[in-house]
């Protein structure tokens, strides 16, 4: 049952005053059987009144406005999260049942959301290939360890080539990106497959035994599973998903799952510094920072995912 520190600072720096800001944020984890939260405090500059709600995912999800002129807005959560090893997925269905089940009405209709595909899957190249790598033989889990490979395998793993606004048609086109890109590509494979797929936000936390994204924010992709529910498998690292991921958010993709996001009045000039540090039990600490200067008026979601890449 390992145990992580996670402090998660957000802040930006306006050249001129801004004069009102209104946020959004998902930085609360999900709770359930296999992630205990021990603590989590969250200042934000000014103290504002944080107002919390559930969406339709399910993710705690707070909203503040600063109505005061300010020139820095910092948001700092820090969390002590506790995770318990998940137990292996069994595959004892044979793959048509798992299939049928799949394919059912009833299914789809409760997973509508997450079987959306779009126009990306209706190109003649990526048809191709998926009807190469597609094989319902096997099962709907073997076929997302399949796809997780293929992605894994096939983009490079770069930082700084892609930005929130880069399509799936780029991303493929230069066949790099980050977990979010990878995230994308994986949602987009599996659900031309009728395998039911939501993006995660979230960190982990693998202790430098060489996995991708330690010491920032990461995602990855969570498939329902006959038999099995939801599981999480890490493109990025090719692996299931267990005790070293901590979880933020679900959603459809990363536009519902952003860790901060929201608009403000004022200048365009100002700048943006994300900064990650996960302690260990040990007192090994990892970081990861990011600094970003903009000079137009995007929206933070951009903003945000843009100084995580």
């Amino acid at each position: 049952m390992p145990k992580f520190f996670i402090q998660h600072i957000t802040q930006y720096q306006y050249q001129q005053y801004a004069q009102y800001s209104a946020n959004r944020i998902l930085l609360y984890p999900l709770q359930d059987a296999f992630q205990e939260v021990l603590f989590h405090e969250l200042k934000v500059t000014a103290n504002p009144q944080i107002s919390l709600h559930k969406d339709y995912y399910g993710n705690d999800v707070g909203t503040f406005t600063l109505v005061e002129p300010h020139l820095t807005l910092t948001i700092d959560s820090s969390l002590e999260v506790q995770t318990h090893r998940r137990p292996d997925p069994i595959d004892h269905l044979a793959a048509l049942e798992q299939w049928s089940q799949l394919l059912n009405a009833d299914m789809a209709f409760r997973f509508n959301e997450f079987l959306q595909t779009d126009l990306f899957g209706s190109r003649a190249d990526v048809r191709e290939l998926f009807q190469q790598q597609m094989d319902t033989t096997r099962t709907p889990l073997e076929m997302t360890k399949r796809f997780t490979k293929f992605i894994y395998e096939e983009f490079a793993y770069v930082k700084g080539i892609t930005t929130v606004d880069s399509t799936l048609e780029e991303i493929w086109q230069h066949k790099s990106g980050v977990c979010q890109d990878f995230a994308h590509m994986l949602l987009a494979f599996l659900r031309m497959a009728g395998i039911p797929a939501r993006y995660v936000s979230g960190y982990i936390c693998p202790h430098q035994n060489g996995m991708r994204g330690e010491g920032a924010t990461h995602a990855w992709v969570e498939v329902y599973i006959p038999e099995n529910g939801w599981i999480g498998v890490d493109p990025t690292n090719n692996c299931i998903v267990n005790d070293t991921h901590v979880r933020l958010a679900v959603g459809r993709h990363f536009n519902d799952c952003s860790p901060v996001k929201g608009t403000y009045r004022g200048g365009a000039e100002h700048h943006l510094h994300v900064g990650v540090t996960v302690s260990y039990e040990d007192g090994l600490n990892m970081q990861g920072e990011a600094d970003v200067d903009f000079v137009s008026d995007r929206q933070r979601e951009q903003q945000f995912a843009q100084s995580q890449q």
